[in-house]
């Protein structure tokens, strides 16, 4: 019997790519599944020739030779075609949406629903104050908990009578089905994996295998977190299934806002006022820091907007070592309301002071910023 060529079989042209191919392949393969034609040997004979020329043409060196001899490039010293079988490792990807099963030609992993699956993480918001997370603290929570039912083990059913072996897979969790070549493995429908079917749910977890409760845990809280900061507490998170590890909590902390420091990375900021005079023949002010407060010396002449830096007054670095600044910046204040006596003062000073009301040349960062807008 001649074959047919593999190209016109999955419907491509010669110079398919490899995503073309696949598609082409999961289209026939799907079409002509033994499952969908329940004994038509036609369509299982469509299938074994979809998959045969899927395989070679898959593969570089058989398609080049292929491409090159034809059906006799990549025939055996026998004359029968040199399918090869690999193919169907990737099945899971190429039939997944349809059959729901991933374990085809046991090339998956078995007793997918008995086997040991970590828990999952949870997470805990926790909102602390600017300070605490300056300083850190031992914080104290409690944790909404599932754990493990203590009266079933997990098993859901009744101690001792409660489980029976399913009928349907004979306690295998998994299915057999052959047809032609192929070795199909799936996931028993009636116990779902586990082997076994409940005929009396435990009175504790009503047939759950989990009980519901609250935890009480200590979180130490380093100095230096801000909002975002995740604290991972291992193995406290909910339990793992079939006799997994338990999953993490996660600790999310929310660090609420301080009314006079602004945090920006390690670096703290505020704003002090001064008045004119203290700007004019300097001063000594005392300003805030996480620390109690410190004195800042303000030299005569201080500008509106002008920054001082304290340095290692800052955020301490988190895990680390070292703190970040605090930067004071100074704003002049000008009174809205004068007595006689202090606008006689600041008249007789006008009459001193040189008149500057001419615009000031651009600075040369201005000039530059516009150039590149």
């Amino acid at each position: 019997m001649n074959k047919r060529d593999y190209y016109e079989v999955l419907g491509v042209g010669r110079d398919a790519d490899e995503q073309t191919l696949k598609s082409a392949y999961r289209k026939m393969a799907l079409k002509y599944h033994p499952d969908r034609n329940p004994g038509d040997k036609e369509a299982e004979e469509r299938f074994k020739e979809a998959a045969e020329a899927y395989s070679v043409l898959s593969d570089p060196q058989k398609r080049a030779a292929y491409d090159r001899y034809g059906h006799a490039g990549i025939s055996s010293s026998a004359g029968a075609p040199s399918f090869d079988p690999s193919i169907f490792a990737d099945f899971t990807d190429i039939f997944g949406d349809f059959f729901g099963f991933a374990d085809l030609f046991g090339t998956g992993t078995s007793h997918r629903g008995t086997r040991a699956q970590r828990g999952e993480d949870v997470r805990y918001d926790l909102e602390i104050n600017f300070e605490d997370a300056m300083k850190g603290l031992h914080a104290e929570i409690l944790v909404p908990k599932t754990e493990i039912c203590p009266r079933c083990k997990g098993q859901r059913g009744e101690p001792g009578k409660g489980l029976v072996t399913c009928p349907l897979c004979r306690g295998q969790g998994e299915l057999f089905r052959q047809h032609g070549f192929l070795s199909i493995r799936s996931t028993c429908s009636q116990c779902g994996g586990t082997g076994r079917l409940i005929r009396h749910p435990c009175t504790q977890c009503r047939g759950e295998g989990y009980v519901h409760s609250e935890k009480r845990l200590k979180v130490n809280v380093p100095p230096g977190v801000d909002t975002g900061t995740r604290l991972r507490l291992t193995g406290e998170g909910n339990p793992g299934h079939n006799g997994g590890p338990p999953g993490d909590l996660y600790v999310a902390i929310k660090v609420r806002e301080h009314p006079i420091f602004e945090r920006i990375e390690n670096d703290l900021h505020c704003t002090v006022p001064i008045n004119i005079a203290q700007a004019a023949l300097g001063t000594e002010i005392t300003v805030p820091t996480i620390d109690g407060p410190e004195a800042l010396k303000i030299p005569e002449g201080t500008q509106h907007g002008t920054r001082f830096r304290l340095r290692g007054r800052g955020v301490p670095f988190l895990n680390g070592h070292g703190r970040g600044d605090l930067y004071v910046h100074v704003e002049v204040t000008v009174p809205a309301k004068l007595t006689r006596e202090q606008r006689k003062l600041l008249e007789q000073l006008a009459q001193t002071l040189p008149a500057q009301n001419e615009p000031h040349e651009r600075r040369l960062f201005d000039k530059v910023k516009d150039y590149f807008m």
